[in-house]
């Protein structure tokens, strides 16, 4: 069940960390060694893009954390392919990311640790990005080990969506 608003449990985010305590393995470390060995898919060439300077550009937040809200359909599991879109004043969002490597402690403190929306506004309102965009998008993280579905059918489906909006610029904020 994700965990979601105020009815977040510190049990809950902790039990992850305490599993791996338990047999004596930092998740973290864990973590990090299985990433060192994830093969990384090469590409033949690099689409050009030439964005406006930053303080001219209108950007957006890319997310695994599979965030949506309440009258959005949840993430179904390991595979789920698809993408929902979140409007600029999304606040209050249901957290869909579940994997025992992961630990909600941080995100029930503070949102912006997968989803930076409120650092984004802070960064317009000071003149160093031109704007926030008004839609983001959120994937679940927990793909197949190829991601070929989303990075050859839903990420460009995204992409496109962000692009109709005017984003110049996606913050990824892998979970």
């Amino acid at each position: 069940m994700p965990i979601s608003g105020g009815k977040r449990s510190h049990l809950a985010a902790s039990s992850a960390s305490n599993l791996w305590e338990s047999v004596g393995m930092s998740s973290d470390q864990t973590m990090r060694d299985l990433m060192a060995n994830l093969p990384v898919p090469e590409f033949e060439s690099t689409p050009w893009a030439s964005p406006p300077p930053l303080a001219q550009a209108t950007v957006a937040i890319v997310t695994s954390a599979g965030l949506h809200r309440a009258d959005q359909d949840r993430f179904v599991g390991r595979g789920d392919v698809s993408y929902r879109m979140l409007d600029r004043g999304d606040r209050e969002l249901i957290l869909g990311h579940w994997s025992s490597n992961f630990d909600r402690a941080a995100y029930v403190s503070d949102h912006n640790v997968v989803y930076p929306i409120d650092r984004l506004e802070e960064l317009a309102a000071d003149g160093t990005i031109g704007g926030v965009a008004p839609r983001h998008v959120a994937f679940a993280g927990n793909q197949p080990d190829t991601v070929s579905e989303v990075r050859l059918d839903t990420g460009p489906a995204a992409a496109a969506e962000l692009r109709a909006d005017g984003v110049d610029v996606a913050i990824l904020t892998p979970v």
